[in-house]
């Protein structure tokens, strides 16, 4: 018997719900609920149930098609997270900490990168056949990403607010874009060490400048736009439209950019959707009011998607023939690239002599990554995997991004918790 989707989505919905209980007894972050939720709801474990109680196909199963038609609530949750932190970026917060989020954002990427290709460079030099250079380059580009969403939340849920809050959230922005560019010129070297192509300057720092460019120039035309017609459109109802329409609008140029018609550009909507919530929150004054109707609408969305990002991680790569390989690499890539976000973000920090809890704790609460890694670790297992000799580099990328996800997402808000709570931010009324 084949469930039918939107039974499937219901006890999704039930079973994330429910957790927030158990974690309330717990005092755990209601986002580990979800994911949890999401993995025992996933095709590995629930999805056993609908595949004759078997392992095997466990891919063709009904609970995984069901989770694959279902990517897309995935971009447009990420859309709708990128749109509010697009609030952090407004006019009056730059004046005073558009220097300090610049230096830390670069020193943390670069920092999480440095470290990992360091560690991963050691492992290489005792074991090339298992680690190869390849794989080494692009874990380390990938390694810069941060996921917004588990920290947003987390944010959300204990109404944390401080100093350690207002550079959180910008940093969290432009993360995606200094991983964007990492991966890109990494990924680049990767592939032409592997022989997998050439250098080419222009795929390294061309393609990728362009790439942003557009992201960022689409998204401030969509925040111009939602401004002027919020001169038209008064009631909060048109208004939440509008950004919901803003969201749509991105993802949709995402896709329509990578027809190789328009020259293949992998535009970031995330990018768009922060630009365009940039320009809406610093030109109409009275947009406090869209964006608090538009976290009441989300919030369901926001569930959905971690419950989704739970349920799509592939837990057959623990008992794969190349499961302990996986394991030792994912070890050192979670170790090296936590110690590296911390070291960046504390130094950082110190150079633009930033508040104490924003030096200690800011690097803790930047563990998160999910999203944007999934997707770089696709895209680079896709286009390595087009080459005989670089196909099990691609499935290892892959293997060791999803197993490192696992533990960042389960591990990541309570960390993320405990630095905010440390700092002061979190209320004792609401952990």
């Amino acid at each position: 018997m084949e469930l039918p989707i939107f039974a499937y989505i219901a006890i999704l919905l039930l079973a994330g719900l429910l957790s927030t209980r158990l974690m309330k007894i717990f005092k755990l972050p209601n986002v580990t609920g979800y994911i949890i939720t999401g993995i025992i709801m996933g095709p590995f474990l629930f999805g056993v149930l609908f595949n004759n109680f078997s392992f095997s196909n466990i891919k063709e199963g009904p609970v995984y098609q069901f989770i694959d038609r279902l990517s897309w609530v995935s971009q447009i949750a990420l859309g709708f997270i990128a749109f509010s932190i697009g609030t952090s970026f407004r006019a009056s917060t730059l004046k005073t900490l558009g220097k300090r989020v610049l230096v830390i954002t670069v020193l943390e990427a670069f920092g999480g990168s440095l470290l990992v290709i360091l560690a991963l460079f050691i492992a290489y030099a005792i074991a090339p056949e298992q680690v190869p250079l390849e794989v080494v380059l692009t874990l380390s580009a990938i390694a810069s990403a941060t996921a917004p969403a588990a920290t947003l939340m987390v944010i959300k849920q204990y109404r944390a607010h401080g100093k350690l809050v207002d550079t959180l959230l910008p940093v969290v922005a432009l993360d995606d874009a200094a991983a964007l560019i990492l991966f890109a010129i990494l990924f680049q070297i990767a592939s032409a060490l592997s022989g997998g192509g050439e250098f080419s300057a222009y795929r390294m720092i061309g393609k990728p400048l362009i790439e942003i460019a557009i992201s960022l120039g689409i998204g401030a035309v969509l925040g111009l736009f939602i401004t002027w017609m919020n001169r038209f459109f008064k009631s909060r109802n048109n208004r939440l439209a509008f950004c919901i329409m803003v969201v749509f609008a991105a993802v949709g140029f995402y896709l329509l950019f990578k027809n190789p018609q328009l020259g293949g550009f992998e535009l970031s909507s995330l990018l768009m959707c922060m630009m365009a919530g940039a320009f809406y929150s610093s030109l109409r004054k009275d947009s406090g009011p869209t964006f608090d109707v538009l976290e009441r609408f989300t919030s369901p969305i926001y569930m959905m998607f971690f419950i989704l990002s739970g349920a799509s991680l592939d837990l057959s790569i623990f008992w794969s023939g190349n499961g302990l390989i996986v394991v030792v690499v994912a070890l050192i890539y979670i170790v090296a690239r936590v110690l590296g976000k911390w070291l960046g973000a504390f130094t950082g920090a110190s150079v633009t002599r930033c508040e104490p809890e924003i030096r200690k704790y800011l690097g803790l609460t930047l563990v998160p990554q999910a999203g944007v890694a999934i997707g770089l670790a696709t895209t680079a297992s896709a286009l390595f995997k087009a080459n005989p000799a670089t196909a099990e580099s691609g499935a290892l990328i892959l293997a060791v991004i999803l197993t490192s996800t696992l533990v960042y997402e389960l591990v990541g808000p309570l960390v993320s918790k405990f630095a905010l709570t440390k700092a002061g931010e979190i209320s004792p009324d609401v952990q």
